[in-house]
């Protein structure tokens, strides 16, 4: 196995030891504190029946947040890999996530992250004749609050969970493209499934995450 360094963050369950993984949840730190961390796991929906099941996340990922940087230092990934993640940042923390991960980077590094697909969902609200469409738009997209809770029950809820659900900015392949540019990113291209020249993305990618989404491949530039 090649010695270059591979990050993937926001990688909630997917994390293969290939890779350097790191998350956000507190639920991780709360995993790695001694003593009290041997006894709590995470609630995870499973199944078509979305069955709470209580998980640990797997010990080799880490805690970490993109947007006030992770341990890495610049300059030393050749690749890095965010997928279904960026889209619950707002716009300002997403900016700060694309610079982050810009500088820790390699110069010719590699950059693969997939979002869902704004154009797709606005498409199919304006051609659907249904009444609901409005409704079923605001779900597909998760910008919309069906029912809110408020307590200490539902706030450690949020706060312990893999990733917020709700999306805080979404994404079209031409704002996202430029977004790249802006901090510097070159040769920016859509990504498909197991299309990369680097075939290490082939251990973290999952053809269905693909679907209705923005995916997008860019460089550092050397």
């Amino acid at each position: 196995m090649s010695n270059s360094l591979y990050v993937q963050y926001g990688c909630g369950f997917c994390a293969p030891e290939s890779w350097l993984n790191f998350d956000s949840a507190l639920t991780v730190w709360i995993e790695r504190l001694p003593l009290i961390g041997r006894f709590y796991s995470s609630p995870k929906a499973i199944g078509e029946s979305q069955q709470v099941k209580r998980c640990r996340f797997p010990e080799h990922i880490r805690y970490g947040d993109i947007v006030r940087g992770l341990p890495v230092s610049e300059n030393s990934c050749s690749g890095v890999y965010a997928c279904h993640i960026l889209e619950h940042l707002c716009l300002e923390e997403f900016r700060l996530a694309l610079l982050n991960t810009f500088n820790i980077l390699k110069p010719g590094g590699i950059f693969r992250l997939i979002v869902p697909d704004l154009e797709i969902a606005a498409k199919n609200y304006l051609s659907s004749d249904s009444p609901t469409a409005s409704i079923e738009f605001l779900k597909s997209t998760m910008i919309g609050t069906k029912k809110r809770s408020i307590g200490l029950k539902s706030f450690l809820k949020n706060a312990l969970g893999s990733n917020s659900v709700a999306h805080l900015w979404m994404w079209d392949y031409k704002a996202l493209s430029q977004e790249l540019l802006t901090v510097g990113f070159s040769d920016i291209r859509p990504a498909h499934f197991n299309d990369s020249e680097d075939k290490r993305f082939s251990e973290v990618e999952e053809k269905y995450r693909f679907v209705d989404a923005v995916a997008i491949q860019a460089k550092k530039s050397v």
